[in-house]
């Protein structure tokens, strides 16, 4: 599950990764209750840059929806702006739920931007967006039941503190 969940650039590059996975979860006894995958999932990602363009790295976690950590990560991103920084997490957030096989997600997020780019209220304009913008709506239709709303930074502290932990790594 780990290597299915770990971004590509991690496998085969030494850039830091921070992940922990709830595997007592997934190593379960095959006819215990908890061999059943959770499969509604709440998400929050954050991504940051020092300077805009500078150095950049995005945090996601993952929980079932009763509150259960299940999977966090920190991925130093390299130079970039901070919305890039901040689609990276969603991206790997989505990854995360897809291969996690959700089929509700409730993604809390603290970009207003993306949150109404990604609802259809903002159009996305901005060419090096666009691809990641369009890379989130792929992931996203892959899970029947979501919702993305927005939050205030404060709820968001987990993810945030990921996407610090991976740039002070690295920065």
């Amino acid at each position: 599950l780990a290597a299915a969940l770990n971004p590509p650039e991690s496998r085969s590059s030494s850039l830091p990764l921070l992940l922990r996975v709830r595997m007592s979860l997934f190593n379960a006894p095959a006819d215990s209750p908890a061999a059943t995958p959770r499969r509604a999932f709440i998400l929050q990602f954050d991504g940051g840059s020092r300077g805009n363009p500078g150095p950049a790295a995005c945090g996601i976690t993952l929980d079932a929806d009763d509150g259960t950590p299940l999977y966090e990560l920190g991925v130093f991103l390299g130079n970039c702006t901070n919305n890039v920084a901040e689609y990276q997490g969603l991206i790997h957030g989505l990854k995360a739920a897809v291969a996690l096989r959700a089929d509700r997600l409730t993604i809390r997020a603290d970009s207003q931007l993306i949150v109404r780019q990604i609802n259809g209220q903002y159009k996305v304009r901005h060419p090096n967006i666009r691809p990641l913008y369009e890379q989130a709506l792929t992931l996203d239709r892959q899970i029947p039941n979501v919702t993305i709303t927005h939050h205030s930074g404060e709820g968001n502290t987990r993810a945030e503190a990921m996407a610090n932990q991976a740039m002070d790594q690295r920065y």
